[in-house]
């Protein structure tokens, strides 16, 4: 008898529509992180709803994240499935994808950062390179560690139940959507100005996956190098913002996503995918 509300939620689960298994997978993933949550966010003195720190989201992030496999797996077994359905295949083609995606990833923001140098609206800080090359290995990790939970989610779970219902174009202009929002959840000031850039993000990775035969190794890749490449910069600080760049150029408040040079820059990544997907 203990077990019956078990079965019965895995029957109404597998049953329900795709809006209805996002939102109680979401909620559930709340659900299981508040016991770890609450007690680091206390140890943390982080009192809602004031503003995170980075120091204090940090921690909150890791410990939300880690619980997404556990979150995954839950859903593949009630629905009979595996993670591969979600584009997760641990195989040769897709570890050469993903490195091929971090090279990308990097190549663009060489790109892109060189330009803005060349104009005077960014300069070099040369003697903060030590610092900048003491960060490469624990935020490579950070970041192919969000980037992974991030794919699997979004462009994962998220898409595929989703096209479920609906087509595979709302489906993604959707699951893009909601990936860009979930982001007020840890910086609301932030994210506003980075919607745009974070929608074409999501849209952009997407295309990624495609491209890659529905596996998540190029947009993990990709992901994980935007999130590798731009935390060292602004961490290390070997990268400083000049006054000579206006704010809808280089992006308000310093962030890459919320000015023109970063929607070029996926601009740009997503018309290199497209090349790529008819065969060019």
């Amino acid at each position: 008898m203990l077990n019956f509300p078990i079965y019965a939620f895995v029957e109404f689960f597998a049953r329900a529509n795709a809006a209805l298994k996002i939102i109680i997978f979401f909620v559930a993933w709340i659900v299981f992180w508040l016991p770890m949550a609450i007690p680091i966010a206390k140890k943390l003195q982080w009192h809602p709803p004031q503003p995170l720190t980075e120091a204090q989201k940090l921690p909150l992030l890791i410990s939300l994240y880690l619980l997404s496999p556990l979150m995954i797996w839950g859903v593949t077994w009630i629905e009979g499935t595996s993670f591969a359905r979600y584009g997760l295949e641990f195989n040769l083609p897709f570890w050469i994808a993903t490195i091929l995606g971090l090279g990308f990833s990097l190549v663009g923001l060489v790109v892109i950062f060189s330009i803005e140098s060349s104009l005077g609206w960014v300069c070099w800080q040369g003697e903060n390179f030590k610092t900048f090359r003491s960060l490469l290995l624990p935020i490579l990790i950070l970041a192919l560690g969000i980037g992974l939970v991030e794919e699997l989610i979004f462009r994962g779970f998220l898409l595929d139940t989703l096209a479920k219902d609906y087509s595979w174009g709302i489906a993604a202009i959707v699951s893009s959507i909601i990936f860009a929002l979930l982001h007020f959840v840890w910086a609301q000031k932030e994210t506003l100005p980075q919607l745009p850039g974070l929608i074409l993000m999501g849209l952009v990775l997407l295309l990624a996956r495609w491209v890659d035969g529905g596996r998540l190794g190029l947009a993990w890749g990709l992901h994980a190098g935007w999130i590798w490449g731009l935390i060292c910069l602004d961490s290390s600080g070997l990268m400083v913002y000049t006054e000579r760049g206006e704010p809808w150029l280089i992006g308000w408040g310093g962030k890459p996503l919320a000015g023109l040079m970063g929607i070029l820059c996926l601009g740009g990544t997503g018309f290199i995918l497209g090349l790529l997907a008819k065969g060019i």
